[in-house]
């Protein structure tokens, strides 16, 4: 009965079935801006400018002729400035759209060979790092390309290996205070300059090098390892979150989720005892 309400009314208002596609579009792409701004600051800006236009419509409605003035005005600055005040969303978005299928690039995904000496190298240079309290910040970069922040260190293009990334980052070393850039099983520079997180919530504990952790995660879909050299504990960022104390195990874990080709990541995440069996640990 109730279908059959809505169907009649439908017909009534002479909708095709274009338009409903076209509903459907619209409201997939609403749906996806919701997704892409939830749990930014951009929430809270659209929350602000949602009241703006609530108050501007009552304004109008009851006859306040010059706060519905002054409003209009203020919603008129606030539609050429909300390019300005939302570009990191914007930018993600689009950087989002740009990973698509149809835009990806393969780089990345490297050969499960290659991908198995890259991690096998890190897991040799993660306890030295730690034992010694050497503090490193290595980022992976993925789909987004990192050449920006790659042109602001030392080009290196070498093979990953333990003995490198434990030189590069010891405290006599020049390039110790930047970060490391990984593409594939080679590192492209180190010594790189990272943007740095503006939360305003993080832990005021973390230092630089988590804060450019994850200013660059936010900036892309980089996945970055920090090693803290005051306390050895190690963190990964990702999607601007940090996850911290990891162990070998749980390190390794994280690294082939997130960076391991689609054959090496099903063999390792359905392995038999001692593998990893589970995508959240």
């Amino acid at each position: 009965m109730i279908w059959d309400r809505i169907v009649t009314a439908i017909l009534q208002l002479n909708i095709g079935y274009l338009d409903i596609i076209d509903i459907v579009i619209v409201g997939y792409v609403i749906y996806r801006l919701i997704l892409i701004i939830r749990g930014t600051r951009a929430e809270q800006l659209i929350k602000g400018l949602a009241m703006l236009l609530l108050a501007m419509i009552v304004s109008d409605k009851i006859g306040l002729k010059t706060l519905n003035w002054i409003l209009e005005k203020v919603m008129t600055v606030g539609l050429i400035a909300i390019p300005i005040v939302f570009q990191p969303e914007l930018r993600r978005a689009l950087e989002q759209l740009g990973r698509g299928k149809i835009f990806k690039r393969s780089y990345w995904n490297w050969d499960p060979r290659e991908f198995d000496h890259f991690l096998e190298e890190l897991m040799k240079a993660i306890p030295a790092l730690v034992k010694k309290r050497i503090g490193a910040l290595i980022v992976i970069e993925r789909d987004t390309g990192l050449k920006d922040w790659v042109e602001t260190g030392i080009a290196i293009d070498g093979l990953v290996s333990a003995e490198l990334l434990v030189n590069v980052f010891f405290p006599l070393s020049p390039l110790h205070d930047g970060a490391v850039i990984i593409r594939g099983d080679q590192v492209l520079a180190a010594g790189c300059y990272l943007p740095l997180t503006d939360d305003p919530h993080l832990d005021k504990e973390l230092g630089a090098r988590h804060r450019a952790g994850l200013g660059i995660t936010e900036q892309s879909d980089a996945v970055a390892l920090i090693v803290s050299d005051e306390t050895g504990i190690v963190s990964v960022a990702h999607n601007g979150a940090l996850t911290r104390y990891l162990d070998e195990k749980k390190l390794r874990h994280i690294l082939t989720e997130l960076c391991a080709p689609p054959r090496r990541k099903a063999s390792t995440l359905t392995s038999g005892p001692g593998g990893v069996t589970s995508s959240r640990e």
